[in-house]
């Protein structure tokens, strides 16, 4: 007899049981062993991104692998809100994505019929051939897909600002995931994620998407930030980077023996990556 299996728990598992907001990394490296440092660490979820980093299906598949020990809930952001790149993702694997660049409803519905099988959706029926199902070894795989999936997208501009009710009240759309890094750029202060009009329109999109119901997360690597955030509702928040925490302790390190200003730890990369 094949071994049967259940599918772990996704976001919204994990945010449907907590009463407080759900502390995450990103792991940017697209190294397995970085990744699975990062999952033992202690955080609520681990963000695999192959928008910015150097990341492709099999990097990812090695990834989801190497943190599936760990009591920490795995998320995928695909480089584009592409159905053939969607789909790859899920049959590696990935039970919860987060679409970059949702900037209205219908590219909400999109990403929605992405994640779901016909008749509901445009998945591609592969799960004898893919990872997602087990290889067929999880019950019922086809007919129970999405109560497996949490999808997440990304607001990350002032026209999606605009539009977050919604894009929050597509159905499918389990949650948002706001990228103040983007959106700085979209409102002409780039870089300034924490200045004031970013600042309110993050917060003004939190509102928006728990008045319609849905789970909402941010990006926000500096502390006053965060805590700010977490305060006015996000129900998850992205807290640092493996890259980022890599390229500060090597150089705070570094100027202890050396003296060097240009190494101090301090340098203008020194919370995030710029393209969060």
């Amino acid at each position: 007899m094949p071994f049967r299996v259940e599918p772990d728990p996704s976001l919204k598992d994990a945010l449907a049981g907590t009463d407080r907001p759900l502390a995450g990394i990103w792991v940017c490296s697209g190294s397995p062993l970085v990744a699975e440092i990062c999952a033992g660490a202690g955080f609520d979820w681990l963000f695999i991104d192959a928008e910015h980093s150097p990341n492709g299906p099999a990097s990812v598949l090695a990834q989801l692998q190497a943190v599936r020990g760990y009591p920490v809930v795995p998320v995928v952001r695909p480089p584009a809100n592409d159905p053939v790149l969607i789909k790859q993702y899920l049959d590696v694997g990935a039970q919860t994505l987060i679409v970059p660049m949702v900037n209205t409803a219908g590219e909400a519905r999109a990403a929605a019929a992405a994640v779901r099988y016909p008749p509901h959706g445009i998945r591609g029926v592969g799960s004898a051939l893919a990872r997602s199902a087990r290889w067929n070894r999880i019950p019922d795989y086809l007919q129970r897909a999405s109560e497996t999936i949490t999808l997440i997208v990304q607001i990350e501009s002032a026209q999606a600002v605009a539009n977050a009710a919604g894009i929050a009240a597509v159905d499918g759309v389990d949650g948002v995931f706001i990228g103040p890094s983007d959106l700085a750029a979209s409102m002409g202060v780039i870089g300034q994620q924490a200045h004031p009009d970013v600042v309110a329109n993050v917060e003004a999109t939190i509102a928006a998407v728990k008045a319609a119901g849905k789970y909402v997360g941010v990006n926000a690597f500096a502390e006053p930030e965060a805590r700010r955030y977490m305060a006015a509702g996000a129900d998850f928040v992205g807290l640092g980077a493996d890259v980022a925490l890599l390229a500060r302790g090597t150089e705070a390190l570094a100027a202890r023996f050396t003296g060097d200003p240009a190494t101090d730890g301090s340098g203008s990369a020194g919370n995030a990556p710029a393209s969060y």
